[in-house]
């Protein structure tokens, strides 16, 4: 791209039937010298839950870095709805992020904000709203999590399972058409987790929005992933790309069923019709 010229790019846009939402083509993560996955491509239908799974220091988050535009790739290009984040210009790509949510894995709420102070930043920034609509709206978002009333609470002062709450109520503040969230059931109790997962589906069905996980819990990734790609952090690049369920009965690499079956979780093998 020439230095000082932003690519043309449609920031509104209407996909085609069947197209995929997010397109990611030949990645390479690298920092310096050093590769850390190299070769990636995968395609996002409107609507998934994407899981992003591999054993830890495969590269899950970086991935997701990328593709919100925290870190630029060595190579590859990314891109929604067929066009190109990665080459987007500043204006352009800060355009098409506010498309984005994203809950960080902290949750990265501010302590010194109530909740609803948390939730009303992206109002106040991307939008024109009043103060008292801001304030309604941040409200509203909140009751859709499950916060309903705790609006000038601190983050301080309730559970780590309400802070993810919160967390993706500013992450759907401005109804993203793409949610990326960063290890949301991490830290969290076994009920914890299965009433975020709930909720995860709902704001999927609710928002009609395409939703990135990054995770290796496996309730998690069974509960609500249906595509999904695996990192192999000794191969350096992806091994499989699918439904994590279909991977886990039917993968034939054994290095994604062991990751998927740690837990016992796999369906039983049959011979004859017979489960053994």
């Amino acid at each position: 791209m020439v230095p000082g010229k932003e690519s043309t790019i449609r920031t509104e846009s209407v996909p085609k039937p069947g197209a995929p939402h997010i397109e990611v083509r030949n990645l390479t993560m690298a920092f310096g010298n050093f590769v850390l996955m190299r070769e990636l491509s995968f395609n996002i239908r409107h609507g998934d839950v994407f899981i992003i799974m591999g054993a830890s220091g495969c590269g899950k988050s970086t991935l997701l870095n990328h593709m919100i535009g925290l870190n630029e790739p060595a190579t590859g290009e990314i891109l929604y709805d067929g066009f190109d984040f990665t080459g987007a210009g500043p204006v352009s790509r800060e355009r098409m992020l506010r498309r984005f949510g994203v809950l960080y894995q902290s949750g990265a709420l501010w302590s010194s904000m109530t909740l609803a102070e948390n939730v009303a930043l992206p109002l106040g920034e991307f939008t024109d709203l009043s103060r008292s609509e801001i304030r309604n709206l941040a409200s509203l978002k909140l009751a859709l999590v499950g916060l309903r009333g705790f609006e000038d609470h601190y983050p301080s002062e309730i559970s780590g399972g309400m802070q993810k709450r919160a967390g993706l109520a500013r992450a759907i503040a401005l109804d993203p058409e793409a949610l990326f969230l960063d290890e949301p059931s991490a830290g969290l109790d076994p009920l914890s987790s299965r009433l975020l997962d709930d909720l995860i589906l709902q704001l999927r069905d609710s928002l009609g929005a395409t939703v990135v996980v990054v995770s290796h819990e496996l309730a998690s990734i069974f509960t609500i992933g249906n595509n999904s790609v695996f990192l192999d952090v000794d191969s350096g690049t992806q091994i499989a790309v699918g439904d994590p369920k279909y991977l886990r009965d039917h993968s034939g690499d054994p290095r994604v069923r062991k990751f998927l079956t740690r837990d016992g979780s796999a369906a039983p093998e049959k011979i004859d019709g017979q489960a053994r």
